[in-house]
């Protein structure tokens, strides 16, 4: 046995049992998942910059997983190959949005699925999916969650402007509290206002012993 028959088993012969309809197919499909899938982080992302090249990203995912899927069904042996091969795959990007991850995942299970010949679970799953991302992200809070920053001068400031916080604010939390030497004590707190209504600011600024005051909206996460 030379190297042409050699090379005839291993690789012609397999290759004629693969079915290039299935492959554009698998393609073409996992290629308008990923748009989809592209589509919904797209309306649904709410951090402070859009990064143009992850939400690419997503929808070439969908597309090699399918490819990788495709390979590894038609030959047992490749598939052993290729999970040593991708087991050496490191991805070393920081992810600080947690819903980036949900859509990565969202579109490696899209190509598997697709890669497998699920298609109608790939479809009717996906739509499920970003439906509810739709619903639940796009849905606006009742209540903007604010941070107020103040500055006071001594304990009884900080007495006279938390009970003007109380008064205006359905709900309040002191995040965090520090007293300086000589510089008094400045308060972080998380408010939620009523009616959203700004007036606390002047309010506050406007008592005896308060230095500054600073109110800031935020997203809902604070790292004291």
């Amino acid at each position: 046995m030379n190297f042409s028959d050699i090379f005839k088993n291993s690789f012609l012969e397999k290759a004629t049992t693969f079915s290039a309809v299935d492959m554009i197919i698998a393609l073409g499909l996992s290629f308008l998942l990923g748009a989809f899938i592209l589509t919904v982080y797209r309306k649904t992302y709410r951090g402070v910059m859009y990064s143009q090249s992850f939400g690419v990203s997503l929808m070439a995912l969908t597309m090699i997983t399918s490819l990788v899927i495709l390979a590894v069904t038609s030959n047992v042996i490749l598939s052993l190959g290729m999970v040593g091969a991708l087991s050496i795959v490191r991805f070393r990007t920081a992810i600080k949005e947690p819903m980036d991850i949900a859509f990565l995942f969202w579109a490696i299970a899209g190509g598997i699925v697709l890669g497998a010949g699920l298609i109608p679970l790939a479809i009717f799953g996906s739509v499920f999916i970003g439906l509810i991302l739709l619903i639940f992200i796009s849905r606006k809070p009742n209540e903007v969650p604010y941070i107020l920053v103040l500055s006071c001068i001594d304990d009884e400031a900080e007495n006279r402007a938390m009970t003007a916080v109380n008064a205006r604010t359905n709900r309040q939390i002191i995040k965090s509290k520090s007293v300086t030497a000589g510089n008094g004590i400045e308060l972080t707190v998380e408010v939620r206002l009523k009616n959203n209504s700004t007036e606390l600011v002047n309010e506050v600024a406007a008592l005896a012993g308060i230095r500054n005051v600073v109110l800031v909206s935020y997203n809902g996460d604070f790292q004291g």
